[in-house]
C-alpha cells in the first residue's frame, strides 16, 4: 500500500507552481503525473488530497540540539524529532555537546539506537573533534566514522588550539570528512551575554565583539586550505565572516558555511529588552552584519539555512540576559518566518529558499535526500502558502519555549510531514 497526494503544487522554477498527483510506493516515489490528466487509480491505497498546498522536498537541517543524552528535561530525542516533523523537517543533524558528549563508539551508537525507536524523522549524529569538547586530544576519528557520524565539531566552543584544528582537518580529510567549526575566540568572549553594539552599550553589558568569530573563521580557512578538508562554518553572523568566507570560495578553497533564521531576520537593535529569550550564540549583531548575512546567503557565499534549534527550560531563560543560558529554538518557525519575511514580499524566490533548505544542504554534506523526483526517497513536507497564524510558543511540540519571535503573524506553515513514505506528523 502506498500514498497518494493529490492536487500538490510543485516548485517548477523561480516562484512557478504546477500541479501534480505524487505517488510514494514504501520508501520511494513512484509517479509524478500531472493534475490535469486522468486521475490515477488509487485503490488500494492512502490518499491525501494536498488542495492546492505546496509539495516541497523534506527540509534538512544541519545543526540542530536534540540535548540527549544528559538534558533531556530541555528536549529528547522524542519531543525533538517531533517538534522537527511539525516544522516541516524530515532529517536533521544533531550537534554533539550533550552529557556525556558524542565522543565515543557507545554514545553515536545509543543515540542512533533512540533515533530509531523513539524518533519520527532522520537523525544524523555529529561526533566531537576533541575528547569530551576540551580542546586537548582528538578523538577517534575512524571509530567515529565506522559508527554513522556524518562529520565532527566541538559546537558550543570554537576549537583554540590552531595546532589541534589543524591535526583535526588533516585526520578528516584522509578519510574523506568535513569538519563543521562554531567559530569563536574565547579570549575576546568570557563574560559577554550580547554583542558589541547598541544593546550592550545602553545597558551596560560588556559585548562578543564581531572579531571573535572572524578570528576563528580567518584561521581555519588558512587551515582548510593547507590541509584540503571540506571546512564548514557554523551559525554565520558577522560581515567580517561573510567577507571572509566569500574570498576563500573565490581562490577555490573547500568551504561551506550555514546560517540561521534569526540572523537574517533580526539585529541587537530589537532586542527589547534583558529577555533571555533574544540571547543566543552567535548574538544577534547589528543591522549591518544582518545585511551581509543577506547578500551572503543570496551570493552563494552561504550555502544553506540551519536552526540551531536549542530549547532551554522556561526556569534557565527566567535567569535574565547575563545569566541565561544562550540559544533559541527554531524548528517550527523556521519556514514560515522566511517564507513570510523574504518570498511573500518578492526578496526571494520559493525556488531560492526551498533549496537552501532542500536541494543545497543535501548536496554539501552529501546526502541522498532534497528533491522530488521519481526513484528518490519519499521524504516529502505539504505547505500552507496561503492561512496566516501567530506564532504561540504555547503550541510548540518542543519542550522548549524560548523564541524572540512570539506573536509574529507568518505565513507558509507546514501542515503534513512525510518521512521514507510514512505520514509521521499531520496538523
Amino acid at each position: 500500500m502506498g500514498i497518494w497526494i493529490l492536487n500538490a503544487s510543485l516548485a517548477a522554477g523561480g516562484n512557478e507552481l504546477k500541479k501534480k498527483h505524487v505517488f510514494a510506493n514504501g520508501e520511494r516515489i513512484e509517479q509524478i503525473v500531472d493534475a490535469g490528466e486522468a486521475l490515477p487509480d488509487t485503490a488500494g491505497h492512502t490518499v491525501i488530497d494536498a488542495q492546492g498546498k505546496l509539495l516541497a522536498p523534506g527540509l534538512i537541517d544541519m545543526h540542530v540540539h536534540l540535548r540527549e543524552p544528559g538534558f533531556e528535561y530541555k528536549e529528547d530525542i522524542a519531543s525533538g524529532t517531533r517538534s522537527a516533523a511539525r516544522g516541516g523537517f524530515t532529517a536533521i543533524a544533531c550537534m554533539p555537546n550533550t552529557r556525556p558528549v558524542i565522543d565515543t563508539v557507545e554514545t553515536v551508537q545509543y543515540v542512533l539506537n533512540k533515533a530509531q525507536t523513539e524518533g519520527i524523522v532522520r537523525v544524523l549524529p555529529y561526533g566531537c573533534i576533541t575528547k569530551n569538547e576540551l580542546g586537548r586530544e582528538l578523538t577517534d576519528f575512524d571509530a567515529l566514522k565506522e559508527a554513522g557520524v556524518i562529520g565532527y565539531t566541538d559546537d558550543g566552543v570554537g576549537v583554540q588550539s590552531a595546532q589541534m584544528m589543524k591535526d583535526a582537518m588533516a585526520k578528516a580529510a584522509s578519510i574523506g570528512m568535513p569538519v563543521i567549526a562554531h567559530c569563536e575566540d574565547n579570549t575576546l568572549v568570557e563574560g559577554a551575554a550580547v554583542s558589541e553594539g547598541a544593546f550592550a552599550r545602553k545597558h551596560g553589558l560588556k559585548g562578543i565583539p564581531n572579531e571573535s568569530e572572524a578570528i576563528h573563521v580567518g584561521r581555519d580557512i588558512l587551515l582548510a586550505e593547507a590541509t584540503g578538508v571540506h571546512y564548514h562554518v557554523c551559525h554565520v553572523s558577522t560581515e567580517q565572516s561573510v567577507r571572509l568566507i566569500r574570498q576563500a570560495k573565490q581562490i577555490g578553497i573547500k568551504v561551506t558555511a550555514e546560517v540561521c533564521p534569526h540572523h537574517l531576520l533580526l539585529s541587537d537593535e530589537d532586542i527589547p529588552g534583558m529577555d533571555a529569550n533574544w540571547k543566543m550564540n552567535p548574538p544577534l549583531r547589528t543591522p549591518r552584519d544582518v545585511q551581509a548575512c543577506i547578500e551572503g546567503l543570496v551570493d552563494g557565499t552561504i550555502d544553506i539555512v540551519v536552526t540551531d534549534h536549542a530549547p532551554h527550560s522556561e526556569e534557565e531563560k527566567a535567569r535574565g540576559m547575563q545569566l541565561a543560558p544562550f540559544g533559541i529554538v527554531g524548528f517550527e518557525t523556521a519556514f514560515p518566518l522566511l517564507y513570510t519575511k523574504f518570498v511573500a514580499t518578492g526578496q526571494w524566490t520559493l525556488e531560492f529558499l526551498l533549496d537552501k533548505m532542500t536541494k543545497l544542504p543535501a548536496q554539501v554534506f552529501g546526502l541522498p535526500w532534497g528533491t522530488i523526483e521519481v526513484g528518490k526517497t519519499a521524504d516529502l513536507t505539504l505547505i500552507d502558502l496561503e492561512t496566516e497564524k501567530e506564532v504561540n510558543p504555547a503550541e510548540f511540540l518542543s519542550k522548549g519555549r524560548n523564541t524572540p519571535f512570539t506573536g509574529w503573524s507568518l505565513k507558509g506553515w507546514p501542515t503534513l510531514t512525510i518521512v521514507g513514505g510514512n505520514v509521521v506528523w499531520s496538523e
